[in-house]
């Protein structure tokens, strides 16, 4: 089981995906800000896994707080949700999350004044986030496994693997680890996602692992791919999900989405309930992170583009609704009109 990020007594283990897949190095950061900074700089990256960072941050910032009474504490509180908010304003799991922790506080608040036992039930809500990703992610693979026929070749973009999520399943990667574990045979075709490649380092390395044949191709070749009969279906993940079933995903996934179509390829998107954003009709209302130049000049030290050149990176694109054939959940699986069967799925 890869442990993307974990709780300790000595603060925040998570694994630091920069580096991967060259180094396997644990970082264990030691206050809220070092947390926040991590998912700011892509230490740990994937919405669900920014969500269960976010929550364990903003225990371990309350455990450290000075204040000695809950007003005092509230304060602080209240602040390092701001800073965590801060981060990265895509994923929708990090504002969960956030809210999530807030309201245990709030709980928490109106049972006790006592500041140690108002930090405690906070670490366990962050636990509990923490084990429920796992779980979902679970369900999710063994639901979205079944769409997948025995012999199948998947193609992904980005990496919505154990290393997006909590560890272990993931969203993605989990139907297909969900039709593995079902017995059937599938293969993956792993799209590089520039400019971080996500796909190359990140993906690629957790299908190695797991032993399951991934091959990888630059983004430039998936309509190649399809077009010669590979790619059997394609799955993704998603950062935010619109309540009429718009997807957030990674820049390069609403290319994706219109090459399946062409080529009759079933697109699906996977991802927890807690991906699903009711307050926004469409994908028209999602904000797209708009990221450092350097990443798109520089894999990593050394610069391939010209000094001076224009340059722009969103970190995301939206993929409309018509473009995709369902939306698997840990809650089953939601097809069209998706405004009504996300919104039972997720109030159900």
């Amino acid at each position: 089981m890869i442990k993307t990020v974990e709780w300790t007594n000595e603060g925040v283990r998570m694994i630091d995906q920069r580096v991967l897949p060259t180094e396997v190095t644990y970082l264990t950061l030691r206050s809220y800000e070092e947390v926040a900074d991590a998912i700011k700089t892509m230490v740990v990256r994937g919405a669900p896994a920014i969500g269960v960072s976010a929550a364990f941050g903003l225990a371990l910032g309350a455990k450290q707080a000075v204040g000695t009474d809950a007003t005092d504490l509230e304060q602080d509180f209240d602040y390092m949700c701001q800073v965590m908010s801060e981060t990265r304003p895509t994923a929708v799991n990090l504002f969960w999350a956030i809210e999530r922790m807030r309201d245990a506080f709030r709980r928490a608040r109106a049972e006790t004044s006592s500041v140690e036992t108002i930090k405690q039930r906070l670490v366990e809500e962050a636990q509990k986030i923490y084990d429920e990703d796992i779980k979902a992610n679970r369900a999710l693979g063994q639901f979205g496994g079944e769409l997948l026929n025995d012999g199948a070749t998947v193609l992904t973009h980005c990496n919505a693997g154990a290393l997006a999520t909590a560890g272990d399943y993931g969203t993605a990667l989990g139907v297909i680890r969900g039709a593995r574990d079902a017995g059937k045979r599938i293969a993956v075709i792993a799209d590089e996602t520039r400019p971080f490649l996500q796909g190359t380092r990140l993906t690629a390395w957790e299908l190695a692992q797991d032993d399951i044949p991934v091959t990888i191709i630059t983004d430039n070749m998936a309509g190649h791919v399809m077009k010669q009969g590979k790619v059997d279906a394609v799955v993704v993940g998603a950062d935010r999900i619109a309540a009429n079933g718009d997807t957030a995903n990674k820049i390069g996934t609403y290319m994706v989405a219109v090459l399946a179509r062409e080529h009759g390829i079933p697109f699906y998107v996977a991802a927890p309930i807690s991906t699903i954003d009711l307050t926004l009709a469409s994908g028209d209302e999602i904000p797209i992170e708009e990221r450092n130049a350097r990443e798109v000049t520089h894999i990593r030290e050394q610069r391939f583009a010209p000094e001076g050149v224009a340059v722009q990176n969103p970190a995301f694109d939206v993929t409309p609704n018509k473009l995709v054939a369902a939306i698997i959940t840990d809650k089953g699986i939601a097809r069209a009109p998706y405004t009504e069967s996300l919104r039972k799925m997720v109030k159900g």
